[in-house]
């Protein structure tokens, strides 16, 4: 990994490189023993099919791989390999796949797994992805283990459970003239809405989520899956723009502002904040978001932290408070009270959650213990009469669309995202962007108009609400699940950020935070790091920018291929357009940013560009 490519990660890990495998119009990516976009001609029709095993808390085991050998001829190819995981206390899991594909458009995945001892698992098979793009709300043939066949359709808005159950086969159009059929065989497979988690697909997987977890594989009982693609029709490639085409960039008409940006800030953080208080003053947060949990030992003098703080640079401030709803609700939101006035912590709105809803509670599962939400608020409002009151989950939407807020009782709606929870690849990373309407459309249709924030939104997680804890990191790499993420202090997770702003930017949030600003979720690099302490991160630069863009005009920023450039444009009251570009690729991109008075751009890996200028066309 050269110090170029460790600036765009954060880490000298290198991703390994897929191996492409093709077969007459049939392509796919081997990556680490897995199969990842399949395209028929040049059109992807399934974003993966993988073979996974995860541990009791939801974490994805990285199977050694050894015996692996391909065989890539004109009209097919084949792929072998054996693999192993090493569980708790030596337990381990054998397996041996073979992948095999042909010119006909049809590919075969099986695996036959072995355990060597009881092994403990909470998913042990297939996964396979379908895209998002151009297929969401489509019609689809659903086979049934029963083999009864359905004619449906896809789910348009995010479908909080499973939209199918009992899968054998799916069968969807790949475009005009192309179809694919996915049959599944060996186990039960059903299918959710993994837009939920903000990743771009939907998943088909083995094992139905009522059956119980974890789950022991008895030692020495083989298991065997197969997952078996037919694609028939049409294997012309479409007429496209090339890969190597400048990036058009357009501007349309002007909508609503854009949203003020916030940074969240932990009781432990705030003295780094206080001590580079002109870096925080040059960021220009409009949002101070305070994070407040009893639950973890905070108290008194984390308020009186954020007091401070609040006092040194007066914007406008919300309180996270994390409710433990372990006794009478109503005393325990007037001491979290009393103790706001008592450290004089000025606010303008508190948002409150129940802290077992940080938790999720899958299909199947029963419900934590919890007091009515209507009673949480009743007691939160009784508590601070005179600010903003906000609801909804400190976790992720999903969690949002599974437990229904009644929001005639909030002033404004709240969720997170976190694209990390089921693959921390630096692809599927950069695809989550494409979930991100998808999100916002489904929250508009549960909660109208009623006012809207997203964050702390960052690529690491903060909370792990499907198992007993984040994954600790301490080399740096590329894991799910992760409380650090390497990329977040490198230049990828300033186009990220500036892409996710740029695809949530039309739903009129009023707040938007992407961020801290120290700790591992912050702009400033903490101790111990390549750049000294204090010193900006590449992401410093998006968040400084997004913050100049709050309370403009939105403009609507259209690229003629969102998969390699996004763009977030704002006009000022004088007319002013500004414009950020980010790439979110690993590869350089051009970009034809003519519509702007600018011609042809050169933008390097992950690069973002700003582009101000005036107009008086955009109305």
């Amino acid at each position: 990994m050269t110090a170029e490519a460790f600036q765009l990660y954060g880490t000298r890990a290198a991703e390994p490189k897929p191996v492409t495998l093709r077969a007459g119009a049939l392509s796919t990516e081997l990556v680490n023993g897995n199969l990842r976009t399949i395209r028929y001609g040049g059109t992807e029709v399934l974003r993966a099919i993988a073979y996974i095993v995860r541990d009791r808390d939801w974490g994805t085991y990285e199977p050694d791989l050894t015996d692996l050998a391909i065989d890539q001829k004109d009209d097919r190819f084949s792929v072998s390999y054996t693999a192993s995981c090493l569980g708790p206390n030596g337990s381990r899991l054998g397996f041996r796949a073979t992948i095999e594909g042909s010119a006909d458009g049809r590919l075969v995945f099986d695996v036959t797994a072995l355990p060597e001892s009881d092994f403990e698992t909470n998913r042990c098979g297939f996964c396979i992805l379908h895209p998002i793009a151009g297929l969401a709300g489509s019609p689809v043939t659903v086979e049934h283990t029963d083999g009864g066949v359905v004619e449906t359709e896809l789910p348009d808005l995010i479908d909080p459970w499973q939209p199918f159950k009992d899968l054998r086969a799916i069968t969807h159009q790949v475009r005009p003239g192309v179809v694919a059929q996915c049959r599944m065989d060996g186990d039960t497979f059903e299918m959710e809405d993994q837009r939920n988690w903000s990743d771009a697909s939907y998943k088909t997987y083995v094992r139905p989520l009522a059956l119980p977890w974890p789950y022991v594989l008895p030692a020495r009982q083989p298991l065997r899956q197969t997952i078996s693609l037919q694609i028939t029709g049409d294997a012309n490639v479409p007429a496209s723009a090339a890969a190597a085409d400048p990036v058009r960039v357009e501007l349309g008409k002007a909508g609503s502002k854009l949203p003020d940006i916030g940074v969240v800030i932990y009781p432990e953080d705030v003295e780094a904040a206080l001590a580079d208080l002109p870096m925080l003053g040059r960021l220009g947060p409009r949002q101070l978001l305070f994070h407040f949990d009893p639950t973890r030992g905070h108290g008194l003098n984390a308020l009186r932290a954020h007091a401070r703080l609040a006092a040194a640079y007066p914007v406008s401030t919300t309180l996270e408070c994390v409710v433990a709803c372990a006794g009478d609700l109503n005393a325990e939101l007037s001491d979290v009270a009393d103790m706001v006035r008592r450290a004089g912590l000025r606010l303008d709105a508190v948002a409150v959650s129940p802290a077992v809803d940080r938790q999720s509670t899958p299909p199947g599962s029963a419900w934590p213990a919890c007091p009515p939400l209507e009673d949480v608020y009743t007691a939160a409002r009784r508590a601070f009469p005179d600010i903003r009151l906000g609801g909804g989950m400190f976790s992720y939407f999903t969690e949002l669309n599974r437990k229904r807020v009644p929001a005639h009782q909030l002033d404004f709606i709240t969720h997170c995202t976190c694209p990390i929870v089921h693959a921390a690849d630096d692809l599927s990373v950069m695809q989550s962007l494409e979930a991100l309407p998808f999100i916002i459309r489904s929250t508009r249709a549960i909660f109208g108009t009623k006012p809207y924030r997203i964050g702390p939104s960052t690529i690491a997680m903060r909370q792990n609400p499907y198992g007993g804890a984040t994954k600790n990191n301490p080399q740096g790499q590329r894991i799910a699940m992760a409380n650090r993420d390497p990329r977040h202090a490198a230049q990828f997770a300033a186009a990220w950020t500036i892409g996710y702003a740029a695809r949530v930017a039309p739903a009129g949030l009023e707040m938007l935070t992407l961020s801290s600003f120290s700790g591992p979720f912050g702009v400033v690099a903490g101790s111990g790091e390549p750049l000294a302490q204090g010193t900006p991160r590449p992401i410093f630069q998006a968040i400084e920018g997004l913050c100049e863009l709050a309370g403009l005009t939105h403009v609507s920023a259209m690229t003629s291929d969102e998969t390699r450039v996004l763009a977030l444009a704002g006009r000022s009251v004088s007319g002013k357009i500004i414009v950020w570009l980010a790439n979110l690729t690993s590869n350089d991109v051009p970009v034809d940013a003519s519509a702007l008075g600018q011609g042809n751009l050169a933008m390097p890996p992950y690069a973002i560009t700003r582009i101000g200028y005036f107009s008086e066309f955009i109305t």
